[in-house]
């Protein structure tokens, strides 16, 4: 395996996101566009970025104008640093509150969305090489 920095991680990341990896439930509310990338994105990344780093998945409510638009999900390391490279997704002024940690057992496989975290893992371990952490069979 190759070394890499969370540098290398976070574009390795960003050119790998895409329509097709994209939640559907946002997809449908807003589109795909490339020029807001993690838009829909927030839920397999983080996945994926436990998977690989350790710590704990976090969730909070997101809210515009006070109205709920659903979940948003990033890291927190075992440092206890805070990682969310989605955040950037939120551009009309969104909120994010009530945040806590999300439950998870690490090598878990995802209920959800599994194909697209797989599609994922692969585009970024295509930048990286060999990632660590769990990676189920498709199927």
């Amino acid at each position: 395996m190759m070394p890499w920095s969370l540098h290398d991680l976070d574009r390795a990341l960003r050119a790998s996101w895409a329509a097709d990896t994209c939640s559907p439930d946002d997809v449908e509310r807003a589109g795909w566009h490339a020029d807001n990338p993690a838009w829909g994105h927030c839920d397999i990344t983080a996945l994926l970025l436990r998977d690989v780093l350790g710590g704990e998945l976090m969730v909070g409510e997101v809210h515009l104008d006070g109205v709920p638009r659903g979940f948003h999900l990033w890291n927190r390391l075992d440092s206890g640093v805070e990682i969310d490279v989605t955040r950037e997704q939120f551009r009309l002024g969104e909120t994010i509150t009530a945040a806590r940690v999300l439950h998870v057992p690490e090598g878990t496989r995802p209920r959800r969305r599994h194909a697209e975290y797989l599609m994922l893992r692969e585009r970024v371990a295509a930048h990286l090489g060999t990632l660590p952490g769990p990676a189920w069979e498709a199927g």
